[in-house]
Formats: C-alpha cells, structure tokens, sequence
C-alpha cells in the first residue's frame, strides 16, 4: 500500500501544471514572501541552492537573481516545461531537473541552502524521515533550510492511517506546530516559525496565511 500511494502521488503531479490558468493559489510567478524576507535580512547569503518541488521555479529565479547557483527539481513535467520557459524569461543562471527528489543524485554537503515551498507536505508519511535524512545531508553543516508547507487547516486533513486507507494524501497533508518541531528539530535548530502573511494575487510576493514559513540552520 504504501508503494501504491507514491506511485499515486508521482503519476498524479505530470499533469497538474499543464492549465495555468486555473484557479490555484501557487500559480503565480511571484516569490514567496518570507523567502524575500529572509535575503533581505542578510539570513540567507550567495552560495549553492536547491530548490525542491520547483513548480514554475518562481523562487529559484528569485534565488537565482540575488546571487545563488541554483538546483531546482521538480518531478512533474508540466512543472518543469512551465519552469523552463520562465527561466528563459527571466534569463535567469538555473539548473532545472525533472525529477524526484528521491532519485535525484544530492552531494553531500553540497549546498548552502535548501528550500522546499510545498514539497514537503506531499511527501507520504513512510517516506518522511527520508526526506528529512535527504534535506540534512545536502546540506553543510550550519547551513539553512527554508519550509513552507500546510497548517493543520491548509492541508486534507487525512490521518497517515487515511494517507493509506483512501490511496493518496488529498491535496496534501496539513502539520502542527508540535509535529513540525517534533519532525525537523533532531536534524535542526528552528529559529523561525511562524505563518505565511496573507498577500493578493497581485502582489509581487506570494504569502497565504493557511501555510507555515519555517526557517532554521542544520546541527
């Protein structure tokens, strides 16, 4: 079952990117606004980026802009294909890579930043500490991870025993406060913890209050 549920979850991403003009509240091409936030307060600094879960690569271009050689993966091809073109546009220095994130080939301590904006709570729940053993090995030691994902009221709100029951996460899994700590803080130093501000679509920044904004630096 829990083969069935990946597999489910992988098949399910080819397509979704192929309207992007459906209403969907990550389908714009701003950055997300405590990415913003986070650079422009000197946390975040040049060096190497991977960015997981790309989707149209609106943060790694903003990543990209200011400084970061960036690795964005994403296994969805319409992702990748929407991806391509803004990058192009934005003539941005991007490397993208369709694929995912578990088959993608990490070096060790090769970045100095990772940053996941809503992979993670697609991530099923027997693959979790996985991803978080993947996120903190990439990573050099000190350096930092960015997470946006949903709050227990953003997310599907299935139990990992539903996860397996019903075949798929729903949209995607919504997580506590508690659990997230419970989650990443072995692994890492959490420094910041808060919602996402709620920003319009046409904003130049992205921020939706139903998600959290999580920054912290590997132990």
């Amino acid at each position: 079952m829990q083969q069935k549920v990946t597999e489910f979850e992988r098949a399910n991403w080819q397509a979704f990117y192929v309207d992007r003009h459906r209403q969907c509240p990550i389908f714009v091409l701003a950055p997300d606004e405590n990415l913003v936030e986070w650079i422009e307060q000197g946390r975040l600094h040049s060096g190497r980026a991977l960015d997981i879960g790309c989707g149209n690569a609106r943060n790694a271009i903003y990543l990209a802009q200011h400084g970061f050689a960036v690795d964005a993966v994403d296994q969805s091809v319409s992702a990748i294909d929407w991806a391509r073109e803004e990058v192009s546009r934005a003539s941005a220095s991007v490397c993208l890579h369709c694929t995912s994130i578990f088959d993608f080939e990490v070096q060790a301590g090769g970045y100095d930043v990772v940053y996941d904006s809503g992979c993670f709570h697609h991530i099923p729940p027997h693959q979790r500490g996985q991803y978080v053993q993947l996120v903190a090995s990439a990573l050099k030691p000190g350096a930092a991870l960015g997470l946006v994902c949903f709050t227990p009221e953003g997310g599907s709100g299935r139990t990992d025993e539903e996860v397996y029951a019903q075949g798929s996460l729903g949209w995607g899994l919504g997580y506590d406060e508690p659990g997230l700590r419970q989650i990443w803080g072995g692994a890492f130093d959490i420094q910041i913890f808060r919602r996402m501000r709620e920003h319009p679509s046409s904003a130049d920044v992205f921020g939706k209050e139903f998600l959290w904004a999580m920054f912290s630096q590997r132990r």
